[in-house]
């Protein structure tokens, strides 16, 4: 049934040989389970569950074509005959549910992370330590027969097409870019020659699967890299794609060494739409929009004004892979939605670590973390409302349980009602919201604006009890540290403080780096603004400039405060930060003039400023204010009375272990410890 709220969204989409019964598409995502053939009954059941959940096309994480295509060594690949049987458990599990699926075809090309790598020139990539071997032209012929052969496979495996990987910087748009391209024969110089090579695989794929098979291109529309393609090179191509018999051309959307954010949180939501709305003008094909599209009512404006005809989205379904049938039953207020934190996914990737979900656990552990109904309703206390105690107090009623959830705060979410202040992180109100109506759907008895005793728990009659208590800022020994000067970050978040002009934040962890950019923007968020944010990130959205970038500069809000941000370890601050979303915080505040300085000895605090030792040099920094931001520890003081009652309890999220927040961390131990109970 077809929604009123979203029509063009759930409207069917007829590819002329076969009609796909929505606009969404699950874009690509490396998985971790892609890649070895004991894995394909989970990845069976992780696609199986978003083809339930109402997805009209899935497409796979990228397999590789060859050997020299490989992501790294022993990565998915699809060459052999052998290697098809895995495949079949795939494509079974989603046509089960009346969705479509594709096979993604990557060739990694220079990006390889091993040595048999190869590219259209032999110039190496910063995001790889191994350089690659130029093709010859019988290896430019032997790579174009390589994709072909990997479509018919893929074909026999039961796929309905594949997407042939064209953007994000790997083999393909390496041949389409002077920056990688420096070839003289027929496949390099003008961009007729360039071109020649991913038409050529076009070419090739269709002559061996058919008018009746799906091929999606993947075309880069923004490299966001220096020597990138021109917007007249990129119409150019996409018409040659839609003559050599592409069905779908999917938006791509910078490469992997582009120092410009594409997916973070603080991407605007639909922040790289206006690329793909441009290229409409010049082709009949569907197009597909991606790129921080993650709730219903941001793709059904895209598709109504017709910038696009799919909306891709990847992350938005491990975060709930029902999302389409809540949209299509008009329950967008039921939807898990995804952050866009890339913790559990992406950092998971580049750790060789399975993808998870950090709002959704169960992603990618769909056959080992099963919700069941409890065999016995028991009566369970969980004290704490934030990420672990909502998680743990939700799924447990989900079960049949009977829970009472306690929180001394007047509203839920614990430290998400301080991530949710930090510029670029409005998305954690979603969260919040999702877990609103979960207690109400689940029947969790919540009880807020209650500090619950260690007696009151004893005395309370329940079976279990869970303690999700947080952290308590840990103290500095500092001289001076009673100043007025110093400032709690809670304080400051919550805007209970006026904070001077010129601030020293003492830790640049996670909680520093945020408080550093709630400071330097007052508060105010540019993610909230796309036209504001592409000019901060010198984002060219006047198609005038190649690679969407080339001579465009930065062109940053200037801050509101001065900031510096302090650590005692040697080093730059913000190393062990996030390895997909770190990067943009420190560009972030660069950008922002924030000095960020490591290996700082405290020395004392008085009415001048903070005074420091930096090295063997004592600095003084004349601020107004000084932040402190210097770790948590587990708030377990309930704990230690239950015990002293004789009373067992559980401890989960930061009670556990304060460490840095880590919400990922305290949203699967309270949805694992649930499961269990």
């Amino acid at each position: 049934m077809t929604s009123i709220a979203y029509p063009h969204l759930l409207a069917p989409l007829d590819l002329g040989h076969v009609t796909l019964r929505n606009r969404v598409l699950m874009g690509s995502m490396h998985t971790g389970m892609d890649d070895r053939a004991r894995d394909y009954d989970k990845l069976a059941a992780y696609f199986g569950e978003r083809a339930r959940g109402g997805t009209g096309l899935i497409v796979t994480g990228g397999i590789a074509p060859n050997i020299a295509g490989w992501v790294a060594p022993f990565a998915g690949k699809l060459s052999w005959p052998w290697e098809v049987n895995r495949h079949r458990k795939v494509t079974r599990a989603v046509h089960e549910h009346q969705s479509h699926i594709c096979l993604q075809i990557l060739h990694t090309g220079r990006y390889g992370y091993h040595p048999l790598a190869v590219a259209p020139s032999k110039i190496k990539s910063p995001i790889s330590p191994f350089a690659p071997r130029e093709l010859s032209e019988r290896g430019v012929w032997a790579q174009i027969k390589a994709f072909a052969n990997c479509a018919a496979l893929a074909r026999e495996a039961g796929y309905d097409g594949v997407e042939v990987m064209g953007s994000e910087g790997y083999l393909i748009n390496q041949f389409l870019c002077e920056r990688t391209n420096k070839r003289t024969d027929d496949w390099g110089g003008p961009y007729a020659n360039r071109m020649r090579f991913p038409l050529e695989i076009l070419k090739a794929i269709r002559a061996k699967v058919g008018r009746d098979f799906i091929i999606i291109y993947r075309l880069s529309l923004l490299d966001l890299v220096e020597r990138g393609q021109s917007w007249e090179e990129i119409t150019t191509l996409a018409k040659a794609v839609e003559a050599a018999g592409a069905s779908i051309i999917n938006s791509g959307i910078g490469w992997h060494e582009a120092r410009i954010p594409t997916i973070v949180t603080s991407v605007p939501r639909a922040g790289f739409a206006f690329a793909t709305r441009e290229l409409k003008k010049h082709v009949a094909l569907p197009l597909v929009a991606t790129n921080r599209i993650n709730m219903p009512d941001v793709a059904e404006k895209l598709l109504a004004e017709g910038s696009c005809d799919m909306v891709s989205m990847a992350r938005p379904l491990l975060a709930d892979p029902d999302w389409v049938n809540k949209a299509s039953a008009n329950r967008a207020r039921d939807i898990n939605t995804c952050i866009a934190c890339n913790q559990a996914c992406l950092d998971h990737v580049f750790e060789g670590k399975p993808v998870s979900c950090l709002v959704n656990p169960r992603a990618g552990h769909e056959t080992e973390l099963l919700i069941r109904p409890a065999t016995t309703a028991k009566r369970i206390a969980v004290v704490g409302a934030g990420p672990a105690g909502l998680a743990a107090s939700t799924t447990l009623a989900e079960r049949g349980h009977r829970v009472t959830l306690f929180d001394a705060a007047d509203e839920i979410g614990g430290q998400f009602n301080l991530a949710k202040r930090i510029p670029g992180k409005e998305e954690f109100h979603e969260t919040l919201r999702y877990f609103r109506n979960r207690i109400d759907a689940t029947g969790v008895e919540l009880k807020l604006g209650t500090r619950v005793s260690a007696q009151q728990l004893a005395d309370g009659g329940y079976d279990e009890i869970i303690l999700a208590t947080g952290i308590t800022p840990r103290s500095v020994r500092i001289d001076g540290i009673e100043s007025p000067k110093v400032l709690r970050y809670i304080d400051v978040l919550q805007g209970k403080v006026e904070v001077g002009k010129r601030v020293a934040i003492i830790g640049a962890g996670g909680i520093g780096f945020d408080v550093a950019e709630f400071l330097v923007d007052d508060g105010h968020s540019p993610a909230l603004d796309e036209h504001l944010w592409r000019r901060e990130w010198g984002v060219d959205d006047s198609f005038t400039r190649r690679g969407g970038i080339d001579g465009l500069k930065p062109q940053p809000q200037p801050p509101a405060r001065q900031v510096f941000l302090l650590q005692r370890s040697e080093g730059a601050p913000g190393k062990r930060l996030n390895k997909t979303s770190g990067w943009v915080h420190r560009a972030t505040l660069k950008m922002k003039r924030v000095e960020m300085i490591g290996g700082v000895h405290y020395d004392r605090i008085d009415e001048r400023g903070l005074h420091v030792t930096i090295g063997s040099n004592p600095r003084l920094l004349e601020v107004d204010h000084i932040v402190l931001c210097a770790g948590q520890e587990p708030n377990r003081e309930l704990h230690s009375a239950l015990t002293a009652l004789g009373k067992t309890a559980h401890l989960i999220g930061g009670a556990d272990a304060a460490g840095e927040l880590d919400a990922k961390r305290a949203i699967d131990q309270g949805t694992r410890l649930a499961a269990a109970l």
